[in-house]
């Protein structure tokens, strides 16, 4: 499944959201994959309790993470959510405040890995410093912007 396929059968786009922390931040994107039946409810708890034992490790650029668990933690089926925040949020140990993130739920490791190269290929900016560009993501104001962002990255990519 791609990403923006995914984000229309989930419904999972929460755009100028606001969380207290990054434990809500998170659930913000777990909960609609919950609601979609993507994930089980253990899939938020495997997210929560692997950033509280390793770290971050889901913030992958500044500003922006990847929330993300392994397919045996709850993974029904391969399904993504975006979330964007009005005002980031702080990972214990990170320098840089998240407003960007990207669920991830792959059923399998070959899944996970497309995934993650799909939602690159959509941010990737080569003439930003970090490698991508997440201020296409904070402007949009719908879904149908989202799509837009999405559509319009691909087919650059494609040419």
């Amino acid at each position: 499944m791609n990403f923006k396929q995914s984000l229309i059968d989930n419904n999972s786009i929460l755009l100028q959201t606001s969380a207290t922390d990054w434990r809500e931040a998170i659930k913000l994107g777990t909960d609609m994959l919950i609601a979609s039946g993507a994930v089980e409810p253990s899939y938020h708890k495997a997210i929560i309790s692997s950033i509280e034992a390793h770290g971050p490790y889901i913030v992958i650029a500044p500003n922006f993470a990847m929330p993300h668990a392994r397919p045996e933690d709850g993974v029904n089926h391969t399904a993504f959510a975006l979330v964007t925040l009005t005002t980031p949020v702080y990972f214990e140990g990170e320098s840089e405040p998240v407003d960007v993130l990207v669920t991830l739920a792959g059923s399998s490791s070959d899944q996970h890995m497309q995934g993650l190269m799909e939602v690159t290929q959509v941010l990737d900016d080569p003439t930003s410093d970090t490698g991508i560009n997440l201020d296409k993501l904070r402007q949009c104001r719908s879904k149908e912007d989202v799509f837009q962002v999405i559509d319009a990255a691909l087919c650059a990519t494609a040419a």
